[in-house]
């Protein structure tokens, strides 16, 4: 997953809102949508057939854990265990305080490659980076994060760039008289954007600036949006494929 934008607590009748894309090698085998856990609670999510994690997983009680991988410049160590196990570490708790504290109790930041996660519900989230050590998940206040392939709050003018765009759905959407149904089609736009920040980085590849990513044979290969209501279970909306050109389809829990 390279592109998180989380609106918590920010949005009436909706306390978590959470839109995501996942970048990653076209060649790599994905389900963009699957059951990750049948048993309570049930887990929907995007599904890696490679290494069998996720990169996001939604919970049935509306907890929500999602990752962005820190790039290195060795590339992926394929000794360490696969970063797509520790969303479902955090979205197999009862909310997601509890998930944050189970990353930080069961979780040996070296097993893995770096990452950062954000876990969140109606009620809290949390960001944590996984690196050495165990990690030290901290609580965030109320308000729109933007999460890609950097530390959250970090220089980055991809970041920053969809920080405004989505801030500007937000205000449409607030200005309506359903502002979360209002933010779907908003949100849906923003992630198959390929639009890049008048000031892009010069350090990094311009398409991979954009939210939707078509870079050769890397690129955007799913998106998510997911709404979690004051009550009753979370609804998902997903495009298995680039944003900018697959088919939104509605899922949920009754659903799926």
């Amino acid at each position: 997953m390279c592109l998180l934008v989380v609106l918590h607590r920010v949005v009436p009748g909706a306390p978590l809102v959470v839109a995501a894309n996942r970048d990653e090698w076209l060649a790599r085998p994905t389900e963009a949508l699957a059951t990750l856990r049948e048993r309570s609670p049930r887990l929907l999510g995007g599904r890696d057939l490679l290494a069998g994690g996720t990169w996001l997983a939604v919970g049935e009680h509306g907890l929500v854990a999602a990752l962005t991988n820190r790039p290195a410049q060795a590339g992926r160590d394929a000794s360490r265990r696969s970063r797509g196990e520790l969303p479902l570490v955090a979205a197999c708790a009862t909310d997601a305080e509890a998930g944050a504290s189970a990353l930080a109790s069961s979780v040996r930041g070296e097993d893995y490659n770096p990452c950062w996660l954000l876990v969140g519900d109606g009620l809290s989230l949390h960001y944590a980076e996984i690196d050495a050590g165990a990690p030290a998940p901290v609580p965030l206040p109320p308000g729109l994060h933007v999460l890609e392939n950097r530390p959250l709050g970090a220089g980055s003018p991809k970041a920053a760039f969809v920080r405004l765009r989505a801030q500007a759905a937000l205000d449409q959407a607030l200005a309506s008289a359903d502002p979360a149904g209002q933010l779907m089609p908003a949100l849906g736009a923003l992630l198959g954007s390929h639009d890049v920040p008048p000031n892009a980085d010069p350090g990094r590849l311009r398409e991979a600036q954009a939210a939707c990513v078509h870079a050769g044979p890397y690129g955007t290969r799913s998106g998510m949006i997911v709404i979690v209501p004051d009550a009753g279970p979370p609804r998902l909306r997903f495009a298995d494929g680039p944003p900018c050109t697959a088919l939104w389809r509605d899922a949920g829990f009754g659903s799926a």
